[in-house]
C-alpha cells in the first residue's frame, strides 16, 4: 500500500536537494540563509512523520516553525541566479512545441482525479493500493511525479538535473511567502479553537442596535472581509464571523435563509483575499513569478473591484437573504 506519508517525505528530499543546491550558489548573496530556510523545512517533513505517530516530541518541530519565520520575517533570504535557458530561448521553445507544453500540467489533474474517483477499487493482496482517505494526496503527488517525466519526454530531456534546477529558481522567486497559506490555515484553527468568534458574537450583541438589519448584514460582510486579510484565508474567517454575526444574528435572530447568508457572506471574504498580502498565493507569488516592480500591483489593482464587489455583497444579503 502507497502510504502518504512517503509522497511527504519525497517532498522533504526536494527541499533539501534544493537547499544543498543553494549552499553552493555564489550569485545568491543570502544562499547561507536561503538554504537554511528550505534545508530546515525538509527536515520537518521527516521529523513531523514522528510527531504525527507520537513516536517523537513536537516541541522540536514548534521551534523549526519560529526559525523559519525568523529567516523569512528578517529577510535572510534571497534568490540565485540558476544555469537555465535565456528569455530568448524560452521563446524560441515555445514556439517550437506550442500546445504540447501544455500536456505536463494537464497530466496532474488527470492523474488526480482518477486516483481521488476509482482508487479505492484497486486492490493487492486484498489490500488497497492507495492509503484510505488519501487518494487524492497521492494523486496529487503521483501526478506531479507522472508529469515530470512526460514533461522530460516531451522536450527530449534526459538530465534529472535540469527540472531540480528550474524547480530551485522557482522556489526562491516565490520564497517564504510559499509557506503562508498553511501558516494562516493554523491561525484560523487557533482563532476557533481559542473562542473568538464567540467574543466577537458578545461585543456585537451588546452594540448592535435591535431590528438594524442592514447594519447586522454589513457588520457581518465587513467582518468577513477585514478577518480574510487579517487571516488571509476566506475559509479561516468563515467559522469565525459565522459564529459571531451570521448564525446567531441574521439567521437565528432575523431569520434569514442560510442558504442565502453564509454562501455571499463567504463571498464577502474573498474580497478581502483580493486586498492583503496575507494571502500570499493570490497576491504575493503572481507578483514573484512575473518579477513586478511592485509586489503589491496586484493588491491596487484589485482593490476597487473589492470594495465594489462588498458592497454588492451587502446589498444581495439584505434584499434577498430575509
Amino acid at each position: 500500500m502507497i502510504k502518504s506519508e512517503w509522497f511527504f517525505w519525497l517532498v522533504g528530499a526536494v527541499f533539501l536537494a534544493m537547499a544543498a543546491q543553494m549552499v553552493v550558489d555564489r550569485t545568491n548573496p543570502k544562499r547561507l540563509g536561503t538554504a537554511a530556510f528550505w534545508g530546515l523545512l525538509g527536515l520537518c517533513f521527516f521529523y513531523s512523520t514522528g510527531v504525527n505517530d507520537k513516536s517523537l516530541p513536537s516541541e522540536p518541530l514548534g521551534v523549526a516553525v519560529l526559525a523559519l519565520i525568523c529567516l523569512g520575517g528578517f529577510n535572510l533570504t534571497g534568490k540565485g541566479k540558476p544555469d537555465t535557458t535565456s528569455e530568448s530561448e524560452r521563446a524560441r521553445l515555445a514556439a517550437r512545441f506550442g500546445g504540447k507544453l501544455f500536456i505536463p500540467a494537464l497530466t496532474i489533474p488527470l492523474i488526480a482525479m482518477v486516483c481521488a474517483v476509482v482508487a479505492d477499487k484497486w486492490k493487492i493482496g486484498g489490500r488497497p493500493l492507495l492509503e484510505e482517505g488519501s487518494e487524492t494526496i497521492l494523486g496529487l503527488g503521483l501526478g506531479a511525479i507522472v508529469a515530470l517525466g512526460v514533461g522530460m519526454w516531451v522536450l527530449r530531456e534526459r538530465r534529472a538535473s535540469v527540472p531540480l534546477h528550474a524547480g530551485r529558481g522557482l522556489l526562491e522567486s516565490m520564497g517564504w511567502a510559499l509557506l503562508l497559506p498553511q501558516l494562516l490555515a493554523v491561525l484560523g484553527a487557533i482563532f476557533q479553537a481559542a473562542g473568538v468568534g464567540n467574543q466577537v458574537r458578545k461585543i456585537t450583541e451588546s452594540v448592535l442596535p435591535d431590528g438594524q438589519k442592514l447594519t447586522a448584514v454589513a457588520v457581518y460582510c465587513v467582518g468577513m472581509a477585514v478577518f480574510t486579510m487579517i487571516m488571509g484565508n476566506a475559509f479561516a474567517a468563515f467559522p469565525v464571523m459565522t459564529a459571531a454575526v451570521g448564525w446567531p444574528v441574521l439567521i437565528e435572530q432575523m431569520n434569514g435563509n442560510p442558504a442565502a447568508v453564509l454562501a455571499v457572506g463567504m463571498l464577502a471574504g474573498f474580497c478581502g483575499t483580493l486586498c492583503t498580502p496575507m494571502a500570499a498565493n493570490f497576491n504575493l507569488v503572481p507578483a514573484a513569478l512575473l518579477e513586478l516592480k511592485d509586489q503589491y500591483g496586484p493588491i491596487k489593482a484589485q482593490a476597487p473591484t473589492a470594495g465594489a464587489m462588498l458592497a454588492c455583497n451587502i446589498l444581495i444579503i439584505y434584499l434577498f437573504a430575509f
